[in-house]
C-alpha cells in the first residue's frame, strides 16, 4: 500500500513538474527602437535632444495568462541641447535607460496570434557624456533621473514560441543638466519610444 501511495504521488509532483514546464512562464526580446524627445522650457532654458536610435532588451515573467513582470533595459545615444540668453550648448550622451513595469495581458481571440498587452512601470535614465569633441561644454557629470513607463504592444506568433513584437513606449522624466545648474529647466519632458523585434518564450 506504502509502494503505491509513493508511486501516486511521484507520478502527481512529475505531472506539476512537466505541466509547469510546459507553461513557458519566461519571455525575453529584443528590439530596435526609435527615440523621440519633446522640446520642453523652463527656468530661462530651452531644452531639446537629438532624435535617434536604440536598442531594448527585455525579460518578462508570465505570474498568470492575464499578469506579467517585467525587467527591461534600453541603450541609444543622441545631444542634449541647452538654448539659454547666454548662448547655445550641446553635450553629446549614452543613455542607459533601467525600468521595471507591470504587464496586463489583453483578452484575445482564442485562435489568434495576435498577444496585445499594456504596461506601466517606474526606473531610471542614465545620462553618460561621450566626451564628444562637438560637444560645447567640458566637465559634464553623468547623472540619473527617475522615469516613469507606460507603453502597449501586440506579440504576433510566428510558431509556438517564437513572435514578432511591436511595441510603443513612452518615458516621463527631468530634464538632466549634467551638473550645470544653468542648464536645469526644473522641467518634465517626454521620451516616444516605438520599438520592432523578436521575442522568445520558454
Amino acid at each position: 500500500m506504502g509502494r503505491v501511495v509513493v508511486i501516486a504521488v511521484g507520478t502527481v509532483l512529475c505531472g506539476s513538474l512537466v505541466a509547469s514546464a510546459q507553461e513557458s512562464r519566461s519571455e525575453i526580446s529584443a528590439q530596435g527602437t526609435g527615440v523621440f524627445t519633446s522640446d520642453v522650457n523652463g527656468n530661462g532654458t530651452a531644452y531639446s535632444a537629438t532624435e535617434s536610435g536604440g536598442v531594448l532588451g527585455t525579460y518578462r515573467y508570465h505570474l498568470n495568462h492575464w499578469i506579467s513582470l517585467e525587467g527591461a533595459y534600453g541603450y541609444n545615444s543622441n545631444t542634449q541641447k541647452y538654448l539659454l540668453s547666454s548662448g547655445a550648448f550641446r553635450i553629446q550622451s549614452g543613455v542607459h535607460d533601467f525600468t521595471g513595469s507591470l504587464v496586463l495581458n489583453l483578452p484575445s481571440h482564442h485562435h489568434s496570434r495576435m498577444s496585445p498587452y499594456v504596461l506601466v512601470g517606474g526606473g531610471a535614465l542614465r545620462f553618460v557624456p561621450t566626451g564628444n569633441e562637438l560637444n560645447t561644454l567640458s566637465g559634464a557629470q553623468s547623472q540619473t533621473k527617475g522615469a516613469f513607463v507606460y507603453g502597449a504592444g501586440v506579440n504576433y506568433g510566428l510558431s509556438k514560441r517564437l513572435s514578432l513584437r511591436v511595441e510603443y513606449r513612452g518615458l516621463l522624466y527631468g530634464t538632466p543638466d549634467f551638473d550645470f545648474g544653468a542648464l536645469t529647466t526644473t522641467s518634465v519632458t517626454h521620451t516616444a519610444i516605438p520599438s520592432v523585434g523578436l521575442s522568445y518564450r520558454f
